[in-house]
């Protein structure tokens, strides 16, 4: 903003207030002066011109500050107004292995321990009962000549743990051949049980998780192995996190949306909504939906289970519109907002704006005014 000093020996520069009030009474204007009050972000109070704010001209006067000031652009782009929910940080899935096989626990695997796909999640009787990815539970002995849902996952398992090439083992046949017999004796062989090449009841589970995190043990080691009764309870290892949404929000969010993850040291990661959930949870005061959450990175939250994060989901965007840092709004006293614009001769003026949506993470708002463009400077609070 200009200043003009007053020059030595002049008189002292009417008070602007006490000049405001004299254009008015003599009718000089035909519009009523506005004194333009504080910044909105009250960085150290900006000084402004008594003058018509939605004129053209500036007026010859002004008010001095010792208020530092810089410039900022008037960019055109997208806004997105955020709001900050409470989730919860875990791994992705739940889920119950149930033995199938008769005898002693002998080894049971600790909370907290990783177990990949071909290794052995427990023991019975000293013989191990190996992870096999799939959907479909074991519910039967596998054996040459069986065909089903359940052999198109020992398939492709067999060729995912590299014991038989896809050349020689379709992934979704769903029969079982002599490449599935040879490869599943290789597998038997490098897990210490008896390469038979057929797959007993019992000898390994199918988990919808290719590398899981024990979360819980319900079976006792030197206890008695149920069959059907539930061993463990495991997760994947992916990274989630869960946020019970409002179910009246749910139409403001969706799979894709991007998010920021605030965790429990402050520190901040990306992540992309996952999933949105259809069914809502109904409480004494509250009806929620999950939305489920991936971290972008993964490795920056670290091994927290169930640890209390906060999400900045985007609840509204709009596109292609005019802003401004916030801290450039001025506020009216006879309401509403202004900008300083500067042009490119140095010339002040303000220019009376309407606000839109407010993007917190950006710290910008959506304006519009007579005569703005992107590329123009405005007055910001300088630093």
């Amino acid at each position: 903003m200009s200043t003009t000093p007053t020059p030595a020996g002049q008189a002292k520069a009417e008070p602007p207030d006490r000049r405001a009030r004299r254009l008015r009474a003599t009718g000089r204007r035909g519009r009523a002066v506005a004194v333009v009050a504080v910044a909105v972000a009250a960085a150290g109070g900006i000084a402004i011109a008594a003058t018509d704010p939605f004129g053209d001209r500036t007026d010859g006067s002004s008010i001095q500050s010792t208020a530092r000031t810089g410039l900022a652009q008037i960019t055109r782009g997208t806004l997105s107004a955020r709001t900050q929910e409470n989730g919860t940080l875990g791994y992705a899935g739940s889920h119950q292995v149930i033995n199938k096989a008769s005898g002693t626990v002998t080894m049971l695997p600790s909370v907290g321990k990783v177990i990949r796909q071909g290794r052995p999640l427990y023991k019975v009787d000293g013989k191990p009962v190996l992870l096999l990815y799939g959907t479909t539970p074991v519910y039967r002995a596998l054996s040459l000549g069986a065909e089903g849902d359940d052999v198109r996952q020992l398939n492709a398992a067999l060729v995912a743990l590299g014991y038989a090439t896809s050349a020689q083992i379709d992934t979704s046949s769903k029969y079982f051949g002599w490449q599935t017999y040879y490869a599943l004796k290789e597998l038997q062989d490098t897990a210490g049980l008896e390469e038979s090449g057929d797959l007993p009841l019992g000898q390994a589970v199918f988990v919808p998780a290719k590398e899981v995190r024990v979360t819980k043990t319900a079976a006792v080691r030197g206890g008695t192995a149920a069959p059907g009764a539930a061993v463990l309870t495991v997760s994947s290892t992916e990274r989630r996190v869960t946020v019970s949404l409002s179910a009246g929000q749910q139409s403001d969010v969706a799979a894709g949306d991007k998010v920021t993850i605030t965790l429990p040291t402050g520190k901040s990661t990306p992540g992309v909504v996952s999933s949105v959930g259809k069914v809502a949870t109904k409480s004494d005061t509250t009806t929620t939906v999950d939305v489920q959450i991936t971290p972008s990175e993964p490795a920056d939250t670290g091994t927290l289970d169930q640890a209390p994060v906060q999400v900045s989901i985007v609840s509204e965007t709009v596109k292609d519109v005019l802003a401004v840092p916030v801290n450039a709004l001025l506020a009216l006293s006879g309401g509403g907002y202004a900008v300083e614009v500067v042009d490119a001769a140095g010339t002040h003026r303000l220019v009376g704006v309407k606000t839109g949506l407010f993007d917190d993470s950006a710290g910008r708002v959506e304006i519009t005014g007579a005569g703005l463009g992107p590329g123009q400077n405005v007055v910001v609070p300088g630093t």
